[in-house]
């Protein structure tokens, strides 16, 4: 299994934390977020683990990761920084793909890669809570995510004012198999460039606009329930938080 870290954005809203390095290197508890990312994932023996970055590309140190760059990070949204890097994904193994911001636990990690479907996405089922803790309205930033009895994804990345409408969370978090992935790009390509995509231009489309469109063609795409387990940073006070979940919860 291959990793890749979607690490290109300039982490705006964190402000001044991000004025001299990439969102990824900023440090959460005496630690730089992509290192909890590498630790966890070398734990899974997972060691072939590539980054795509853009803002402040030069400020990633790793010896051991191959790194890539997104060219066009200032104008452009994380599918198009995914196929910066699109030859990986034609090389006949399995995709752990992952967005930059995250900390995972190694157990949520092996609960979503023991699966085998065609694409497995770890969801947050104790989502709420932990909105709630971020921000005083969570149905500001949380999107929709349908699931059928069979932990089939029917619906996700959109807009709601119903809770009901969100059966889990996203995390961005995604294992995909090794003969989808290498569909993807191809599928990508067949995309009109000249329309939107959920508000969005093609260069500028969203994760969960591109596995919609995936589901809609019919791939399978599977929830992996998992409570909590994670944290992301997204603004300021997402550190404290994530300071307090490191100290109380987090394993390797």
């Amino acid at each position: 299994m291959k990793a890749i870290i979607l690490a290109a954005g300039t982490g705006s809203r964190l402000k001044k934390l991000t004025k001299d390095r990439p969102k990824c290197m900023v440090d959460v508890a005496g630690k730089s977020l992509i290192n909890y990312q590498l630790e966890v994932l070398k734990s899974c023996n997972i060691d072939d683990i590539n980054i795509i970055s853009g803002y402040k590309y030069e400020k990633i140190p790793f010896k051991d990761i191959n790194l890539f760059k997104n060219e066009s990070y200032a104008s452009t949204n994380m599918v198009y920084t995914l196929f910066c890097a699109k030859e990986i994904l034609n090389l006949n193994e399995d995709i752990l793909l992952s967005y930059g911001d995250i900390i995972y636990t190694k157990e949520l990690l092996e609960n979503l890669t023991s699966k085998n479907f065609e694409i497995n996405i770890a969801v947050d089922t104790l989502w709420k809570s932990y909105w709630e803790s971020r921000m005083q309205n969570p149905l500001e930033d949380a999107e929709t995510l349908k699931i059928d009895s069979n932990n089939n994804i029917l619906e996700i990345g959109q807009k709601t004012n119903n809770f009901n409408d969100i059966q889990a969370q996203y995390i961005g978090l995604i294992k995909i198999r090794a003969d989808i992935a290498k569909k993807l790009f191809n599928i990508y390509q067949k995309l009109d460039k000249k329309v939107f995509y959920d508000g969005k231009t093609f260069n500028q489309m969203y994760m969960t606009t591109f596995v919609q469109h995936l589901i809609n063609i019919g791939t399978e795409v599977k929830a992996i329930p998992y409570e909590r387990g994670w944290v992301e940073i997204d603004s300021p006070s997402d550190i404290d938080i994530a300071n307090n979940w490191i100290k109380n919860y987090f394993t390797l």
